[in-house]
């Protein structure tokens, strides 16, 4: 058993509006490569749901709390937040590990 106790990872499911799958989809790969550099960042994924491909999952991965904190103050972040409520309904989750394998 691996317990992280200092990563943190955040879960968003993103569900375009209609008609903003694409718009939504560009966001979001517009958005990785300035997070994957991010130094506290260790993944930061985009999925498509294969029954819904309208439904996004953002699967990150950051290295402590601290690191999300700076994840949010970026232009990059700000941007997003201010854009994605037209695109699509947004559930986040920020988790810490429990059990890993």
């Amino acid at each position: 058993m691996t317990t992280e106790t200092d990563t943190a990872k955040i879960v968003a499911i993103l569900t375009a509006l209609p008609g903003k799958v694409d718009d939504l989809r560009a966001l979001l790969t517009s958005m990785a490569p300035a997070c994957r550099a991010e130094p506290g960042n260790l993944r930061w994924d985009i999925w498509q749901d294969h029954s819904n491909p309208a439904r996004f999952v953002l699967d990150e991965l950051y290295v402590d709390a601290a690191a999300v904190d700076a994840h949010r103050q970026t232009p990059h972040f700000k941007d997003y937040a201010s854009r994605i409520s037209s695109l699509a309904e947004r559930t986040a989750y920020v988790v810490t590990p429990v059990d890993l394998g």
